[in-house]
C-alpha cells in the first residue's frame, strides 16, 4: 500500500534496504564457535519481508561469506533470493574483504569464476547502483587503484535519471577503532576528485561491524551495522571487541530532495507498543486539525 502523506514529506521515491557482513560459514557453523549467523540472516530477512513490496533493491555491502566458501554463499543465496523474488527488489550483492573474488563471482553472480574486480551497475527504478569492488586480494584493507577508479568515473559520466548511489565494502570514513585504521581504504584522494561535482547521492559501506553516518567529498555516507556480531564502541580504550549482539541491518530513503537512512535492530525482541493499520485508516480518513486532535493531543488535556 501506497505510504500515505499525512505531513510535509511525501513518500520516498525509492527504497534500498542495506544488509552488510552476514559473515557465513560452511554448514551455517557458528562464528567463533558463539554467534549463529544463518539464524540471524533468516531473522533478518523475516523482517525485510513484513515490508511487502516498498523495497526497491537489496543491496549487501560484503563479507557475505567468512572465509569465502561456496557453501557459505549458497547460504546467503537461499536465504535472500527468494526473498527478493516475492518482494520484487533487485538484490545487489558488493564484495567485502573476507569474501573470495572467484568464488563470490560464481555463485553470488553465476558467471565464469575469476579474480578480477567485482564492478557492477545496477538501475533501479531510474536510481543508478554502483557495487564497487574495494578489496585487496590476501588482505583485509580497502584499496581502490586507478583501473578500479576509472572504471567508476565511466559510470558516473552520464548522470541518472534519479542520481548514483555508490555501494562498497570499506568506507571513506572516520573510525573511533584504532586498529580499523589499518584496515581503511587507501586510494581515498583519487576517489574524491572522482565522485566530486557528480550526481552521486550517497555513500554506502560497511566492515565496520557498527551503524554510522559522515560525509565524504560532501557526499552522505552510511555504514550499515552487522547481521553477524558488533563491534563494542564501549570496550575498554585500545581494544577490539566483537559481540554477539546489537545486530542490525539499514532502510535507505530516497527523496527528490534528500536521503534518510535509519537503522533496524534485528530481533527477536518484544514491541512495547502497538498501533496498527486500523488506526491508520482512521487517521487518514480525518481532516488535518482532526489528526491532531485524534492523535497529537496529549491525553488528559482539553
Amino acid at each position: 500500500m501506497q505510504h500515505p502523506q499525512l505531513g510535509r514529506y511525501p513518500a520516498a521515491r525509492q527504497v534500498i534496504a542495506q544488509i552488510s557482513d552476514t559473515h557465513l560459514l560452511h554448514g551455517g557453523a557458528p562464528l567463533g564457535g558463539v554467534a549463529d549467523t544463518v539464524a540471524a540472516l533468516a531473522q533478518t530477512s523475516a523482517q525485510l519481508e513484513r515490508l511487502g513490496g516498498s523495497i526497491d533493491a537489496i543491496v549487501v555491502t560484503g563479507d557475505v561469506a567468512d572465509l569465502g566458501e561456496p557453501d557459505a554463499y549458497r547460504l546467503a543465496r537461499a536465504a535472500l533470493e527468494p526473498v527478493a523474488e516475492r518482494m520484487g527488489s533487485r538484490l545487489v550483492w558488493v564484495m567485502g574483504n573476507h569474501d573470495e573474488r572467484a568464488t563470490f563471482r560464481s555463485e553470488l553472480l553465476g558467471e565464469p569464476a575469476s579474480d578480477a574486480p567485482v564492478h557492477r551497475v545496477v538501475e533501479v527504478e531510474g536510481l543508478r547502483i554502483i557495487a564497487l569492488d574495494s578489496t585487496v586480494p590476501g588482505y583485509h584493507h580497502g584499496e581502490l587503484d586507478d583501473a578500479s577508479l576509472d572504471w567508476l568515473a565511466a559510470a558516473l559520466e552520464v548522470p541518472a535519471e534519479h542520481g548514483a548511489v555508490i555501494a562498497l565494502h570499506h568506507a571513506p570514513i572516520a573510525t573511533p577503532l584504532a586498529l580499523m585504521d589499518v584496515l581503511e581504504l587507501r586510494g581515498q584522494d583519487r576517489l574524491a576528485e572522482v565522485v566530486r561535482g557528480r550526481d552521486v547521492r550517497l555513500i554506502l559501506g560497511g566492515h565496520l561491524h557498527y551503524a554510522t553516518n559522515g560525509s565524504f567529498a560532501g557526499i552522505p555516507v552510511s555504514v550499515a551495522g552487522a547481521t553477524a556480531y558488533t563491534m563494542d564502541l564501549s570496550a575498554t580504550p585500545r581494544n577490539l571487541v566483537g559481540v554477539d549482539g546489537g545486530r542490525s541491518f539499514s532502510l535507505v530513503h530516497l527523496y527528490p530532495d534528500g536521503v534518510v537512512t535509519s537503522v533496524v535492530p534485528v530481533g527477536p525482541y518484544s514491541p512495547v507498543t502497538t498501533l496498527d493499520g486500523g488506526f491508520l485508516d482512521e487517521i487518514e480518513s480525518l481532516a488535518p486539525e482532526a489528526r491532531l486532535e485524534r492523535f497529537s493531543r496529549k491525553l488528559g488535556t482539553e
